[in-house]
C-alpha cells in the first residue's frame, strides 16, 4: 500500500461526504422558507438509510460476483471480507474498506439529488421506503452493469469514470418521472415559488464545487497525475459552464442571477464527471459549454414550456447534463490521458460511442420504468404527497413541527 494514495483517498471520501449537505444547502435555499427545513432533511436522511443499506448489502450486490452482467452476489453481505489489505481488482494501493467507504459516497449522494424535484411536497415516511427501495433497485444494479465485476455496459465497453450514467442519469431521469408522478405544486408559477436564499443556494455549490474534485479526481483512486488531470478538467468544466449559464440567462431575462450562474457551475459539474478522466482541459471547456446550452434550454423547456414542476431543475441540470458528458465522453476521450480508457471519435475509436449510446439508452429506460413502479407501488401502501392543508402550513411545521428561523 502507498502512503499518499491512502491520504489521498481519505481526504476523497470526506470530500464526497460533504456533498450531500452541499446538496440539502443548494436546493434549501431554493424552497420558500416553511420546507428549508425538510428539503434539507431529506438529503441529510440518506447518510443514515442509505449508507446504512450499503453496509448490509448494497456494497456486495454492486462490486462482489456477477449474475447474468446485471447484478452481483452476497459475498461482501454486512462488509464480510472488507478490511485492511487491498482489494486487487477496486484499488491495489488502497485498503478494501477504503474503497468501500469512497463507494458508499457516491450511493449516498444520488437518491439525495432526487429530492430537488418533489420538494415542498413529498410525506417525509414515504420518502424514507422510496429512497430504500430506489437505491436497492435501480442504483445498485446500474451502478454494477458500469463499475461492477462482469457488468454489462463496463464488458461492452463503455466509460464513466466518476459517475454521469451511474450517478446523475440515473437521478436526473428518476427525478423526472417523480415530479411527473407527483404533479405541480398549489402554487407552481408564482412569484411565492421563488427562493428563499440565494446565499443558501452560493453556499451550497460551493460545498459541491470543493466536494467534487474528491468525486472526480478521487475516482483515480490515487495521488496521481491522472487525479491531477481530472482535478482540472472538473473546474474549467464547471468555470466555462456557469459563465455561459450567467450569459443566457442575462440575454434571456435581461439580467445575470446568482442562482443561475450557481446552477450553471453544476451542470458543468455534473457533464465533465464521466469524462474527467478520459478528456483534455481543452475539451471539458467545451463540454462544460455545450452542458450549459443544453441544460439552461431544458431548464426553461420543462418548467415554462412543458408545465412540468422539477422544482430545482434536477432533471435539466443531472438527467440532460449527465447525457451530454457521457455522449461527448465518447467524443473525446483519448488514450494518451488515460491508457486504460479508450479512444472516442476524434481519435477515430467509434466503439465507444456505441457502448455509451447503447449504455446510456438503457438506463433512462431502466431508471424511468423502475422508478414509476417504485413510486406506484409504495402510493399503494401510504399517501407518497402531503395534504392541500400541509403543503399550504410547510412541510418543516406539517412533517418535522420545526423551523427553519424562529422570529
Amino acid at each position: 500500500m502507498v502512503g499518499a494514495d491512502i491520504a489521498w483517498m481519505l481526504v476523497a471520501t470526506a470530500l464526497v461526504l460533504l456533498m450531500t449537505p452541499g446538496v440539502a444547502f443548494f436546493y434549501g435555499g431554493m424552497v420558500t422558507r416553511r420546507n428549508a427545513v425538510s428539503t434539507k432533511f431529506q438529503s441529510y436522511v440518506s447518510i443514515g438509510i442509505v449508507g446504512l443499506l450499503w453496509a448490509v448489502c448494497g456494497y456486495s450486490l454492486v462490486f462482489s460476483g456477477d449474475t447474468f452482467g446485471f447484478i452481483g452476489d452476497l459475498e461482501y453481505f454486512m462488509l464480510r471480507g472488507v478490511g485492511a489489505e487491498p482489494n486487487p481488482a477496486y484499488g491495489a494501493t488502497i485498503p478494501h474498506v477504503l474503497f468501500m467507504l469512497f463507494q458508499a459516497t457516491f450511493a449516498i449522494i444520488t437518491p439525495a439529488l432526487i429530492t430537488g424535484a418533489v420538494a415542498e411536497r413529498i410525506r417525509f415516511k414515504a420518502w424514507l421506503i422510496i429512497m430504500a427501495l430506489w437505491s436497492l433497485l435501480v442504483y445498485v444494479p446500474v451502478a454494477h452493469w458500469v463499475w461492477g465485476p462482469g457488468g454489462w455496459i463496463a464488458k461492452m465497453g463503455g466509460l464513466d469514470f466518476a459517475g454521469g450514467l451511474v450517478v446523475h442519469m440515473t437521478s436526473g431521469y428518476a427525478a423526472l418521472v417523480a415530479a411527473l408522478t407527483f404533479g405541480p405544486r398549489q402554487n407552481f408559477g408564482r412569484s411565492e415559488n421563488q427562493g428563499f436564499s440565494a446565499p443558501l443556494v452560493l453556499l451550497g455549490t460551493a460545498f459541491l464545487w470543493f466536494g467534487w474534485f474528491g468525486f472526480n479526481a478521487g475516482s483515480a483512486l490515487g495521488a496521481t497525475p491522472l487525479a491531477a488531470m481530472a482535478a482540472g478538467t472538473t473546474f474549467f468544466a464547471a468555470a466555462t459552464a456557469m459563465t455561459i449559464w450567467m450569459l443566457c440567462d442575462w440575454y434571456a431575462q435581461g439580467r445575470p442571477t446568482a442562482v443561475g450562474a450557481a446552477v450553471g457551475a453544476v451542470a458543468g459539474l455534473v457533464a465533465i464527471t464521466p469524462a474527467a478522466g478520459y478528456v483534455t482541459l481543452q475539451a471539458a471547456i467545451i463540454i462544460g459549454a455545450v452542458a450549459a446550452l443544453c441544460c439552461n434550454g431544458a431548464a426553461r423547456l420543462v418548467k415554462h414550456k412543458l408545465k412540468t414542476d422539477d422544482t430545482v431543475d434536477v432533471f435539466a441540470c443531472h438527467g440532460v447534463g449527465g447525457t451530454v458528458g457521457t455522449l461527448l465522453t465518447a467524443v473525446f476521450a483519448s488514450k494518451a490521458i488515460n491508457p486504460a480508457g479508450a479512444d472516442g471519435v476524434l481519435e477515430g475509436g467509434y466503439g465507444l460511442l456505441y457502448a455509451n449510446v447503447a449504455g446510456a439508452a438503457a438506463v433512462v429506460a431502466y431508471t424511468m420504468i423502475v422508478t414509476y413502479a417504485v413510486l406506484k407501488i409504495v402510493g399503494l401502501f401510504m399517501d407518497i404527497r402531503v395534504t392541500p392543508e400541509d403543503e399550504e402550513a410547510g412541510l418543516d411545521a406539517s412533517q418535522h413541527g420545526e423551523k427553519a428561523f424562529v422570529l
